[in-house]
């Protein structure tokens, strides 16, 4: 076991959230601790709920909220079985990024089970949303896990455009996406916080951009924003709940777009049963 204390970005509640080794099968669950009778999710897409801004999923009539770095870090370092454990409904924001996670997994180590792993290789093109906003799957030229992210915020503000690809491997996810932290514009934050939201929330937990560039703090990547979206797609696409084998596109796709590619995925390709994967 391993854990992570912080607070929910959201909520502002303090939170721990313990990683306990789970038997083969079991997939990753959220357990709800705080509970009366401890709530079971169970980290699967048909569980999900739309709710602005974050992944959410709800199940046995307790939900957990901001899951999308906690599940990158799991698929990332391919992770497959894992009971999360928590005392609080939100998962905490930390720096904002997957990074606090990696580190707590990595300190125990990662054991490869005697099971066989399901997988989805993709065997045609599959694309939705609009202009505006799209997400796209291809078959592998590799045989991995790779991604694609175009972020566009226009040429008026200090994010702009920024464009990434990466093969998704553990190594690579270690080093080029966990550390990427979560943005936004000034005025967005603004806007939250005259809403009651984010008040425990300074600009050393999120990136924030105002008209002149980076306030109060110092990137890490210098494409780092792009970064983070590939890493909130890897924690999406990480609710099939099977190893994926093809090629995302994307262009200013969000958690419900992702979400959305994820089921469709499940409904139409063909999910093989057995190939080892460490665990």
């Amino acid at each position: 076991m391993t854990a992570v204390e912080g607070f929910g970005f959201w909520s502002g509640r303090d939170v721990r959230i313990e990683f306990h080794p789970a038997e083969p099968h079991t997939g990753i669950v959220f357990v709800r601790r705080d509970m009366p009778r401890p709530a079971r999710s169970p980290a699967r897409v048909e569980y999900r709920i739309e709710v602005p801004r974050r992944t959410v999923l709800c199940h046995a009539g307790g939900s957990v909220e901001m899951i999308e770095h906690v599940m990158a870090a799991l698929a990332g370092l391919g992770v497959d079985n894992c009971e999360v454990r928590i005392n609080e409904a939100e998962m905490p924001g930390c720096d904002g990024s997957s990074l606090p996670f990696v580190v707590a997994i990595e300190s125990v180590g990662i054991v490869e089970q005697e099971a066989l792993r399901p997988r989805l290789a993709l065997q045609s093109l599959t694309r939705m949303g609009n202009d505006e906003n799209w997400i796209e799957a291809r078959p592998s030229a590799t045989g991995g896990f790779s991604a694609r992210f175009r972020l566009d915020y226009g040429s008026d503000n200090a994010i702009g455009r920024q464009t990434l690809e990466l093969q998704v491997t553990p190594e690579l996810f270690r080093r080029d996406l966990a550390p990427a932290r979560t943005f936004m514009l000034q005025e967005e934050a603004d806007w939250l916080l005259s809403r009651g939201l984010g008040t425990r929330v300074t600009p050393q937990n999120v990136l924030v951009f105002g008209k002149h560039g980076l306030v109060d703090n110092e990137l890490r990547f210098q494409d780092e924003c792009v970064r983070h979206k590939l890493l909130d797609m890897v924690g999406d696409l990480a609710l099939s709940g099977v190893d994926l084998v093809g090629h995302f596109i994307a262009y200013r796709s969000g958690h419900r777009l992702n979400a959305d590619m994820v089921r469709t995925l499940l409904n139409e390709e063909k999910v093989i049963e057995g190939y080892r994967r460490s665990a």
